[in-house]
This record gives C-alpha cells, structure tokens and sequence, in this order.
C-alpha cells in the first residue's frame, strides 16, 4: 500500500484528498500533476513532459478559472525526478503529495518535502494510460 515517506504523515483531511486525487490521476492522459480537494479536482496539468511543466499549466488554469490551489493536495503519475517539480507543488499551494515514487533522487525530493513540511506518500505504482 502507500506509505508516507516524508517526517510529517498526512492529516485525515489530507488522505482523503489524495485518496481522491490518486483515483483521478489514473484516469488522465499520463505525464499529469493534478490539484484537487478530497471531493473534487482543482486544476489539472496533463501531457507535460516535465513535472515542473505541468504543475505550471495546472497554476494557469486555476488562475483562469479563479480557483485557488491553497490547502490542495496534489497527484503526479509518474515520480518527481528532481526536487524543482515538488518545489512547484508547494510553490503552488498543496499541502501533500502522492506520486508513485522511484526516482534515483527520491532521496531529494523527500528532503525537499521535509524542508517544504509538506506530507508525501509513495505509492510504488506507476498508472500508465496514454
């Protein structure tokens, strides 16, 4: 199952948005960060080839539809594989992270998540829908 590999664990709030979020993503055109609440998607930014990327289309389009990424928790299909793709995350206002984890730089992106204090959950599995 997931397991929490940041110092901070999720709140109950926080697991039922990723709960959610982990069940959009599967559903997503793949190479997607997603933003959402525990009951609906915030923004979505899909098709990106970099984490980064994606996280900044997710930011325009919740800006355009005046949506606020605050207190969101965010979903990414596939690992993080440097620590500026979390920084993005947090930068743009999520609190926890799921991501299927498995980057050479896990070690990075966990320590940017505990500098950020930020919750993340590896899933070990990876969604592929292209």
């Amino acid at each position: 199952g997931p397991e929490v590999v940041t110092k901070r664990a999720p709140s109950a709030a926080e697991w039922k948005a990723l709960r959610f979020a982990w069940r959009v993503c599967a559903h997503v055109k793949s190479n997607t960060v997603i933003f959402t609440a525990a009951d609906r998607t915030l923004a979505v930014g899909a098709g990106q080839m970099s984490r980064v990327d994606a996280v900044n289309v997710a930011r325009m389009k919740a800006e355009s539809a005046k949506v606020s990424l605050a207190g969101a928790v965010a979903a990414s299909d596939a690992f993080f594989p440097f620590r500026d793709g979390l920084d993005a995350v947090v930068a743009a206002g999520a609190t926890a992270v799921v991501q299927p984890g498995g980057s050479v730089r896990d070690a990075d992106v966990i320590a940017a998540a505990d500098e950020h204090g930020i919750a993340m959950v590896f899933t070990r599995r990876r969604h592929f829908r292209h």
